[in-house]
């Protein structure tokens, strides 16, 4: 069987790999968990010197990792060099602050001495989706690495250039090859690998239906894992928001990667009375952006990444019309054979419908009219998946407090909902369990030790 690359906007195939072997993943395991043992007795300065150094290649290479997204699933390259550069800040951000986040944390104890402990488990699988080829593998490798664990990666199996970028970039950086090595399967050996004791922990961007999976086949092998998955994110727009610059952030929020993000806007939230010139100025927005070739300077959005899932976006939307919901701006599949998916609104979206209860990963933007802030907030709520939010309002107050009450795991008040390395990533309810970056995502995949020890009191008067 082989992995396949295929420029979605051209339908060329770009290159076939043959799948790894039973035998030759065997002998990267193998590999992999003698290295465990050899990275984590590095110091974090030798960890640091490598991140540096990948951080450093990770510029220097944007232009090559931007051509090589935009060719195998469609990023234009303007948003493939931003995506290079978030990396080489994330590689960044933890050389610098790894070591005072597993730093030992003194506890106190009602006798005696206690404190916190952090050690790397050893060899972690990451299975890694295509939307973002380099970030999604980056915010788990660089805390991981600097934990002192080691990495695996199965890639999404139509961006094999990019994985295998990714794992050179890191060699070249000093990395020591076996401690991080990408492996070239189709999903079936990932079961194998979660059975195998060698294999300390997984962590999962993708789908509902995969991180179920995965979660399943973990926890049969008591396993950690940390899965981000699905996202139906909420855009709150109250009517003392400011309305233009809310519309403009709202088509780029549901256009991020052409609509392919788990925490792009999807539900627009708007109060009743400043609806309608909200969709009015969201179609305005959406239809000034520029469909063309990702390797452009001017394209805004490329294709989708695959023909398969515009196939399925065009079904979950035909189904929602013949449920009832309504197309405020037509835009959709052009050409059958074709990924493209230009830009729609839908409105009158109500449960039973398709787009009401499911992720419409693609730039399909659905518009809800709430009375007040509290039926938004019941809107917003009213998911199974719990990502990320965003609420607009100038009422900074009471925005806080809806950002209390949203089921979601971070929620971003007059702004575009992004991952930052300072703050934690991940979601509530459907959309998975754990976190990424800041403090919280280098400490997922490490053992907390309690250490406790008893010291002796000194008599008064006596001396030792």
């Amino acid at each position: 069987m082989a992995i396949e690359s295929h420029n979605p906007y051209t339908g060329e195939v770009l290159h076939q790999f043959p799948a790894f072997s039973a035998a030759e993943v065997e002998q990267i395991l193998t590999e992999s968990h003698q290295a465990a043992a050899a990275w984590r007795a590095t110091s974090y300065a030798e960890r640091a010197a490598v991140l540096r150094r990948a951080a450093e290649l990770l510029r220097r290479r944007q232009h090559e990792l931007a051509h090589l997204m935009a060719i195998e699933m469609g990023k234009p390259v303007r948003d493939g060099r931003a995506e290079a550069q978030k990396c080489a800040a994330c590689c960044d951000y933890y050389a610098a602050h790894a070591e005072a986040f597993l730093a030992d944390e003194e506890i106190n104890v009602e006798s005696g001495r206690g404190y916190l402990s952090y050690a790397p488990l050893g060899v972690v699988l990451a299975i890694m989706p295509w939307n973002f080829p380099l970030w999604q593998v980056v915010r788990f490798a660089a805390p991981a690495l600097m934990a002192g664990n080691v990495g695996l990666l199965k890639h999404a199996p139509n961006v094999p250039q990019c994985a295998l970028a990714l794992e050179t970039l890191f060699h070249d950086a000093g990395l020591p090859p076996a401690a991080f090595r990408t492996l070239l399967i189709e999903t079936e050996p990932v079961a194998g690998l979660l059975a195998d004791d060698r294999v300390a922990a997984a962590t999962l961007t993708g789908s509902e239906r995969a991180g179920a999976a995965v979660a399943a086949a973990a926890g049969q092998h008591i396993k950690k894992t940390v899965l981000e998955l699905g996202g139906s994110d909420p855009f709150i727009v109250l009517a003392d928001a400011d309305l233009p610059t809310a519309a403009k952030t709202a088509a780029q929020a549901r256009m991020l990667n052409a609509g392919q993000s788990c925490i792009a806007a999807k539900r627009f939230i708007i109060e009743a009375s400043i609806h309608d010139e909200f969709v009015r100025l969201l179609k305005e927005n959406l239809q000034a952006l520029h469909y063309g070739d990702p390797l452009e300077e001017d394209t805004n959005y490329g294709p989708l990444a695959r023909l398969d899932l515009a196939e399925t976006l065009t079904q979950q939307v035909n189904d929602s019309v013949a449920q009832g919901a309504q197309v405020e701006l037509a835009g959709g599949q052009p050409d059958p054979a074709s990924p493209r998916f230009n830009p729609m609104v839908l409105t009158n979206v109500q449960p039973g419908q398709r787009a009401y209860t499911e992720e419409l990963f693609g730039p399909v933007a659905l518009v809800f009219k709430a009375q007040n802030a509290d039926e938004a907030v019941r809107l917003a709520n009213d998911s199974r998946f719990g990502l990320g939010a965003a609420v607009w309002t100038k009422d900074i107050a009471k925005a806080g407090q809806m950002a209390r009450q949203l089921e979601s795991g971070a929620v971003f008040i007059n702004g575009l909902v992004k991952s930052m390395n300072e703050l934690p990533f991940g979601g509530v309810k459907k959309s998975g369990y754990g976190r990424e970056l800041s403090y919280l995502g280098i400490r997922e995949f490490v053992n907390q030790k309690s250490v406790w020890i008893r010291e002796e009191k000194v008599e008064e008067g006596k001396s030792e």
